[in-house]
């Protein structure tokens, strides 16, 4: 079982998380407490630095001193806020116009 020295609050709906770090090297939220139906295998490994991978169908089960656990992004209650687009013709792209360019001599 975890201890609680890294559990933190999600801004959003501020319940426990604990910040892992992927195999690509990325942060992933999980939820702070261990989850038997969720789909990621954590780990604390060496150094102290928690890491996450994904049960997959190469590696199913749970190896060494792994625990599952839930990804936060899959039970967070609050909305995401969603990025404001650049322009104000949806599903456009902004594009640059092409000008009459000199060239000095």
């Amino acid at each position: 079982m975890p201890s609680d020295h890294d559990v933190a609050l999600c801004d959003t709906c501020h319940e426990r998380i604990r910040w892992a770090i992927t195999v690509n090297g990325r942060r992933q939220a999980v939820d702070a407490d261990p989850d038997e139906t969720g789909n990621l295998a954590v780990h604390r490994d060496g150094t102290g630095t928690l890491k996450v991978r994904v049960l997959s169908t190469e590696r199913p089960t749970l190896e060494h001193a792994e625990w599952k656990a839930m990804p936060h992004a899959a039970t967070c209650t609050s909305p995401r806020p969603r990025a404001p687009r650049s322009s104000s013709r949806p599903g456009r792209r902004a594009a640059v116009r092409q000008g009459n360019w000199r060239w000095a001599r």
